[in-house]
């Protein structure tokens, strides 16, 4: 693990499945992770469309966005790796027999992601309602279990530890799960239902695994910032903040999502006009919620 400096390169490392960044600040029970924002493809990923298109899988950036977290008293996780190569917001489990080529050893579990094709091995990439195959055979079991044991799990380890470390030594964690979404996430999703798309939204599980004035408190300074705000719609959130967050046992853990052209630019992947101006709104955040986080009772 590395500790980040204000000034060290965020670049993902493909020598490392996950990067870490301890606190620079007085350390807090507060841990960030960016699961998706990992552009080092491994040289086995075998896909069969172009980069250009393969990309749109990635929350390019993200990490970089909340940089100052460690500064703050937080731990900052990123994956290098990315998404679509396999997607640590997902179970081990979720993944469609039929789309593997020969017996998995345990019995699997697909859920609605895969069914969307986008489970823990990604299917397909959509671009314009066209969903475009990202491989021309099948992954082999021996291929998906070494994307498993290489990447998937140091990623859920790091993070663990992390969570861990922080209830061990302050009886609780704040956990913000970091992400950001496409401008026409509703038509990936294949909903003709669409209201107007927030500039963030915030993901809870309906309420389940974090306590509502946390939601709030970072609902209201977006806000305050000038930004819409939309609460578990489209995304209520995953595997990661379902599997950490347990508020009865000062466990918190919320998703948080940023509309892409607010920092970047869709197509290219580049940083855009407003990369900066978001980057000092998120540090003041992290201020807020650090605020907070120290402002609780101990346990």
């Amino acid at each position: 693990m590395g500790r980040m400096e204000p000034h060290d390169d965020l670049s993902p490392r493909p020598d490392v499945p996950v990067e870490v960044w301890l606190p620079t600040g007085a350390p807090l029970p507060l841990v960030c992770d960016s699961p998706h924002s990992g552009t080092a493809y491994p040289a086995d990923f075998g896909h069969a469309v172009p980069m250009g298109l393969l990309r749109r899988g990635e929350d390019t950036h993200v990490h970089r966005l909340w940089r100052s977290a460690p500064a703050h008293g937080a731990t900052l996780l990123a994956a290098t790796f990315p998404r679509t190569y396999i997607d640590v917001n997902r179970s081990d489990t979720d993944l469609d027999p039929a789309q593997i080529d020969g017996d998995w050893p345990v019995p699997l579990a697909p859920g609605p992601k895969t069914r969307q094709g986008l489970g823990l091995i990604w299917q397909h990439i959509v671009k314009d309602g066209v969903a475009t195959p990202l491989y021309a055979r099948r992954r082999t079991v021996a291929e998906v279990q070494h994307r498993i044991a290489h990447y998937w799990r140091p990623y859920h380890a790091q993070l663990q530890q992390a969570i861990d470390a922080s209830v061990r030594r302050f009886g609780c964690v704040w956990h913000l799960n970091l992400h950001s979404m496409p401008s026409d996430v509703y038509r990936r999703l294949g909903r003709e239902d669409a209201p107007p798309l927030a500039d963030f939204v915030l993901g809870d599980r309906d309420g389940t695994t974090c306590a509502p004035d946390f939601v709030h408190l970072i609902a209201e300074q977006l806000r305050g910032f000038g930004y819409s705000v939309a609460l578990n719609e489209p995304y209520k959130g995953v595997e990661l903040i379902g599997r950490i967050g347990q508020p009865r046992l000062r466990r918190h853990s919320l998703q948080i999502e940023i509309r892409r052209p607010i920092y970047m630019d869709e197509e290219t992947r580049a940083p855009n006009a407003g990369f900066a101006p978001l980057q000092q709104h998120l540090d003041r955040l992290l201020a807020c919620v650090a605020a907070y986080v120290r402002e609780q009772p101990p346990a």
